[in-house]
C-alpha cells in the first residue's frame, strides 16, 4: 500500500520508547488473528495473553508455523467464554488492552458492556478509524462508523471526547474536529446540523474539552480550506482537521471504506470509552494496518497510565 506516506511509521516511532503493554487476545482461532498478535508482540508493542480453546490455538499455531514462544494461554471452551474470561482478566488488572481475535465484534462488545461484569465507564463506547490517507497531510480519525448507529446529541458528546482523547494520546496538542453534515448552514430540516452547532457551543462551555470544534461542515469544506473560502466560511478547522466526526454510523462506515478502497487509505481500528482500549481488526486488514491498530492502542494505554486512567 502507501508505505511512503509514513504516517503510521511515525506512530510506530513514538512507540519505541515504551514497554510492551500486557494485552488479552480474545479467541485467536484463525491464522490471521494469531499472526496479527504475534507480529505486534515481535514489534514490541504488546505482551499477549491468549484466551480461548488452548488446543485449538496451539493447533492453528502449529499448522501455520507460528511460534507462540512463552506467551501465556488461558483455556476457555468457546468464544463466548473467551470474551467473558478476557474481560475478567482486564478487571483483575492483568492486562491493559483487549484485542479481538476470530470472534464476532458483537460477542466481544457484549462482554465489555455487560452491566455488572463488564468494562463500562461513564462514557459511551465508540469506534474510531485511525486512517493513513495518501492524499492527506496527517493521520485522520473518522468516528463513529462502527458502533453507534444513530447517536443522540449526548452520545455525540462522548464520541467526540473519546476521539479527542485518542488524538491527544497520539501526540496532537489541540485536535481539530470537523463536525460533518451535508451543508454548512444550520437548519432544522437536517438534524445533524443542529447537533453540530450544539456541539460547538458545548465545547465553548467546557462540556467537551481539549479540542477546536467546527461544524456543521460539508465534507469538501472540512477537508479543503480553499472550498471553505469559496463558500465564505471562516474556520481554523477547514483544511486541517485531525478528526472527522460523522452524523451517523452509515455515513462513517461509507466514508472510511470509501477512503480505503478509492483513496488507498490504510485504516486501523480502535474501540474507545471502555476501561481499556479495544483493538478491532478485520481479516481484510493489511499487516501494516493491524500493527498500526496495536501501536495506537499502545500509545493510548501509556497515555492513560500517565494520567492515572480515564477521567470518568
Amino acid at each position: 500500500m502507501n508505505h511512503e506516506s509514513g504516517k503510521y511509521e511515525q506512530l510506530l516511532a513514538r512507540c519505541k520508547s515504551f514497554a510492551p503493554v500486557p494485552t488479552v487476545v480474545v479467541h485467536p482461532c484463525e491464522v490471521s488473528a494469531l499472526t496479527g498478535a504475534v507480529e505486534a508482540a515481535t514489534a514490541g508493542l504488546i505482551r499477549p495473553i491468549y484466551v480461548g480453546p488452548a488446543a485449538r490455538i496451539a493447533e492453528v499455531a502449529a499448522k501455520a508455523g507460528i511460534n507462540l514462544g512463552s506467551a501465556e494461554i488461558v483455556d476457555a471452551p468457546h468464544s463466548h467464554a473467551a470474551a467473558e474470561k478476557a474481560v475478567a482478566l482486564v478487571r483483575e488488572g492483568r492486562a491493559e488492552l483487549l484485542m479481538k481475535g476470530s470472534l464476532h465484534t458483537d460477542e466481544l462488545l457484549g462482554a465489555v458492556v455487560a452491566r455488572d461484569s463488564g468494562l463500562r465507564t461513564a462514557r459511551r463506547v465508540s469506534h474510531a478509524f485511525i486512517m493513513d490517507v495518501p492524499t492527506y497531510h496527517k493521520v485522520l480519525v473518522v468516528t463513529d462508523g462502527a458502533i453507534n448507529i444513530a447517536p443522540t446529541l449526548e452520545d455525540k458528546v462522548d464520541i467526540c471526547q473519546n476521539a479527542i482523547d485518542l488524538a491527544i494520546s497520539l501526540g496532537v496538542k489541540q485536535p481539530k474536529v470537523a463536525l460533518l453534515a451535508a451543508v454548512e448552514t444550520v437548519t432544522s430540516k437536517m438534524p445533524a446540523t443542529i447537533d453540530a452547532a450544539a456541539l460547538c457551543k458545548m465545547a465553548e462551555r467546557g462540556q467537551i474539552t481539549g479540542a477546536l470544534l467546527d461544524g456543521p461542515l460539508a465534507f469538501d469544506n472540512a477537508i479543503s480550506a480553499e472550498a471553505a473560502r469559496t463558500k465564505g466560511i471562516k474556520s481554523e478547522v477547514a483544511g486541517d482537521p485531525d478528526i472527522l466526526m460523522v452524523p451517523d454510523l452509515e455515513a462513517g462506515n461509507i466514508l472510511a471504506k470509501l477512503l480505503t478502497f478509492l483513496a488507498n487509505a490504510d485504516s486501523a481500528g480502535l474501540v474507545l470509552g471502555a476501561r481499556v482500549p479495544i483493538i478491532l481488526t478485520s481479516r481484510a486488514d493489511s499487516v501494516r494496518a493491524r500493527i498500526a491498530s496495536c501501536a495506537v492502542a499502545m500509545l493510548v494505554a501509556h497515555a492513560r497510565r500517565a494520567s492515572g486512567g480515564q477521567g470518568k
